[in-house]
């Protein structure tokens, strides 16, 4: 444990371990959240340092907070941003307690050590060094805790209630940094950072089919409600939506193949072309797999209502289909591509949308990955679509552009995705300690 030059504790932004053990130790799954303990913490922590900070909330037990540090003015304010609230620990089987913050083998266990604990810990040490150095960045630095982004993405107590409620406390900004991207994932003995500049967008759609109603036993329907549902989810099962490649995505590829010996670099240059991408997914196995909705509209069917009663055929039946449509995409485009694979006799309404901007803007992204080729020389930067959503598209309704940049310099066999939200979640500490003096550097260089 670091300590002070007159011996003591060094001050808590030097100790970025310890800040996460101790976030980690306040149970904030969602839901029900239950963040208001682990934010006045982090109150505490930052009024201590001399932030004057603004406590946001919907609920008394689901607050935000958000504070500002004064910078030179000579570039747009810059937003750091974080959820607190983690995902469920439930029927999983833990080497640690998951609300321990247990330090061992060179991790920190715990849930929420990923996502996004690890992430609020880095902006906490990064933003208390700067205060206690007395830097002055090239712009305002706004910090922003929120709560309730897991519970279906809806931040109804969290972003989204700031957005619409609280929008003047990011005057001016107008670039972000949020989860996820920064961390290494390794392709040919070749190691990348992407780095998020873009997400899909969430589209749930209702499908609706209909048919002849009737008793079950007296009467015979072939070809009625339940067929058809049959035969939506058959044919959602077995067909792709249309290949699309956005220009980031070929940005992110091109970068990677240029990087890459071949065969490795062929094949990606195939997965780019529309004619030949879903070949090249079926052939890259489990890695195409995570490739795929990086190129295409994609569905998923979660929730089915059909019928109401045991005797009686039902004329009805509902599929909820949850999609993720590319940046640039509407939902639309979406219905028009359902159709084509399902005909026009179901129907479809689409009844939640959380648009994102269709291109993203890339005036920081030279200044992030400078400051991880100088941290780590090995690594090659590359800009990131993320498969999934975050608060990101909710910040971009008031214009500001998020980039996922949580840096971790993380071992080869490692699996950051799969660690996410599972059991024995965990960073190493080497990777946090990576993390605070990158997000410490934008700090000092954004803008210039």
């Amino acid at each position: 444990m670091p300590r002070s030059a007159s011996g003591g504790q060094a001050p808590i932004h030097q100790r970025p371990v310890e800040l996460l053990q101790n976030l980690i130790r306040f149970n904030t799954t969602n839901p029900p959240g239950n963040e208001g303990e682990c934010i006045a913490y982090i109150n505490q922590l930052l009024t201590d340092a001399g932030f004057e900070t603004t406590i946001p909330a919907m609920s008394p037990e689901r607050p935000n907070l958000v504070t500002r540090l004064a910078g030179r003015g000579n570039v747009p304010p810059l937003l750091l941003y974080g959820h607190v609230d983690v995902a469920t620990t439930e029927n999983q089987t833990w080497q640690y307690p998951p609300f321990e913050g247990k330090l061992a083998s060179g991790y920190v266990w715990g849930r929420g050590a990923l996502d996004m604990k690890g992430g609020i810990a880095m902006m906490l040490a990064a933003l208390l060094r700067a205060k206690a150095e007395g830097l002055v960045p090239p712009g305002d630095v706004v910090l922003a805790i929120v709560s309730d982004e897991e519970r279906g993405n809806n931040s109804v107590y969290g972003a989204r209630y700031l957005v619409e409620n609280h929008a003047t406390l990011f005057k001016g900004c107008k670039y972000a940094i949020g989860e996820f991207g920064g961390f290494t994932f390794y392709l040919v003995e070749k190691k990348f950072y992407p780095i998020m500049v873009a997400e899909k967008q969430v589209c749930v759609v209702e499908a609706t089919v209909r048919g002849p109603s009737g008793h079950p036993l007296s009467s015979i329907v072939r070809g009625g409600t339940m067929a058809k549902l049959g035969y939506l989810l058959q044919q959602l099962d077995k067909h792709r939506l249309p290949v699309h490649i956005t220009p980031t995505v070929r940005q992110m590829y091109e970068t990677i193949a240029s990087a890459v010996p071949s065969p490795a670099n062929v094949v990606l240059g195939q997965l780019l072309d529309p004619s030949q991408t879903d070949q090249v997914l079926e052939l890259l196995g489990t890695q195409g797999q995570t490739m795929e909705p990086l190129v295409h509209n994609t569905v998923s069917v979660t929730v089915v209502h059909g019928g109401e009663a045991g005797n009686v055929v039902p004329s009805k039946a509902v599929a909820t289909l949850v999609g993720g449509l590319l940046p640039g995409f509407s939902p639309a485009d979406l219905v028009a591509e359902l159709q084509c694979i399902v005909g026009d006799e179901i129907e479809f309404k689409v009844i939640r949308y959380d648009p994102g901007p269709a291109e993203p803007d890339m005036w920081l992204f030279d200044t992030l990955a400078d400051i991880l080729r100088e941290a780590d020389p090995d690594g090659i930067s590359c800009p990131m679509v993320l498969s999934g959503i975050t608060d990101a598209r909710l910040f971009s309704k008031l214009g500001i552009q998020t980039y996922g940049f949580l840096p971790m310099n993380l071992p080869s066999d490692f699996n950051f995705v799969q660690t996410l939200h599972a059991a024995d979640e965990r960073i190493p500490v080497e990777a946090l300690a990576f993390g605070t003096d990158a997000i410490y550097k934008v700090l000092q260089r954004f803008g210039k």
